[in-house]
């Protein structure tokens, strides 16, 4: 099964762009993830226990590495088009 996520990252941190690009460029560590972003969040699409699992690596490498900080995030089972746009 197909798994799309939409993820904001939100460090508790003064400098906070160094962060968002920190976890932005680890995502794309993962081969099977295709993953967009934009202004306002990051959109991923893989194989459900392939995103499931990035995304608890990621978020708890982000919070050993850089503290506190709040990931908002939106699932929607299936494979969606994350290059669409209207």
């Amino acid at each position: 099964m197909k798994l799309s996520a939409e993820i904001s990252m939100y460090p508790f941190n003064e400098n906070y762009l160094d962060p968002i690009k920190w976890f932005i460029h680890r995502l794309d560590s993962y081969p099977t993830i295709e993953r967009v972003t934009n202004a306002m969040a990051t959109q991923v699409c893989g194989d459900y226990s392939d995103v499931m699992s990035m995304l608890a690596t990621e978020m708890q490498a982000a919070h050993e590495k850089w503290g506190k900080a709040v990931f908002v995030c939106k699932f929607i089972g299936g494979e969606l088009n994350l290059a669409h746009s209207e």
